[in-house]
């Protein structure tokens, strides 16, 4: 499933390039941002790219902000090995239990810096589906929402940006090694906009009671037979 988002059209105009560091009103009305799952089951890649249009500024970096439902985890020895393979850099909001099920986890807020190319920038980011609770009711998949994330933008050589509607300043991390916090200027996107869903595989509650007496029965099973086998030999 694919989502394309565009920024508003109509917004004011009085900002200049210079006051704007750059990002000018009429340079963002261009950016655009698409977001798509790939694979299937419980492991994942979340692809979001940004095409940005004729007038990209020099010395752009952008700030990809992701928040991820609580049915959702990230792999953070995963990410540690994708960084020194293919250069990923991210940072996680804290700490990820990759055992724990969905309905104790919380959601997760997680920073994607992608290299900016002239133009463009794509982010693919590895998300892992959790466990839920088994179905009581048959149902086979449980429906898991991901809303598309927060792009910010700034240039190297800006010290001081200026706000201008329908865009904010906010504040986070200057790289993904979280030393200092640096000034951002946040693209609003359209908020109707359908978030990306991905199907996650659920249990049937109902055989919960006949496997675990099965299990039962196949442990005292082996038990007793491993017992006769030990008398019969004399192995103590």
């Amino acid at each position: 499933m694919s989502c394309r988002v565009f920024l508003p059209e109509h917004f004011e105009k009085f900002l200049t390039e210079e006051n704007s560091c750059g990002l000018s009103s009429t340079w963002l009305e261009t950016v655009s941002v698409t977001m798509d799952v790939s694979k299937s089951g419980f492991h994942r890649e979340l692809v979001t790219t940004v095409d940005f249009g004729p007038g990209f500024p020099d010395g752009l970096e952008a700030l990809l902000v992701h928040r991820l439902p609580s049915g959702i985890y990230i792999d953070q020895y995963q990410l540690a090995s994708l960084k020194e393979d293919t250069g990923l850099q991210v940072l996680l909001g804290s700490e990820v239990d990759l055992e724990a099920p969905a309905h104790i986890s919380e959601e997760l807020i997680v920073l994607v810096y992608p290299a900016v190319d002239q133009g463009s920038l794509k982010a693919t980011l590895p998300i892992h589906g959790r466990y839920h609770k088994p179905s009581l009711a048959g149902k086979r998949f449980e429906l898991v929402e991901i809303e598309l994330p927060k792009l910010i933008l700034r240039t190297d050589t800006c010290t001081q940006l200026i706000s201008f509607p329908p865009y904010k300043i906010v504040d986070a991390p200057c790289t993904v090694h979280n030393l200092s916090m640096c000034q951002w200027l946040e693209i609003q996107h359209l908020q109707e906009q359908d978030p990306v869903s991905l199907e996650i595989p659920l249990g049937d509650g109902s055989l919960v009671e006949p496997v675990c007496a099965g299990t039962l029965l196949v442990t005292l099973l082996c038990c007793v037979i491993l017992s006769r086998s030990i008398w019969r030999h004399g192995v103590f």
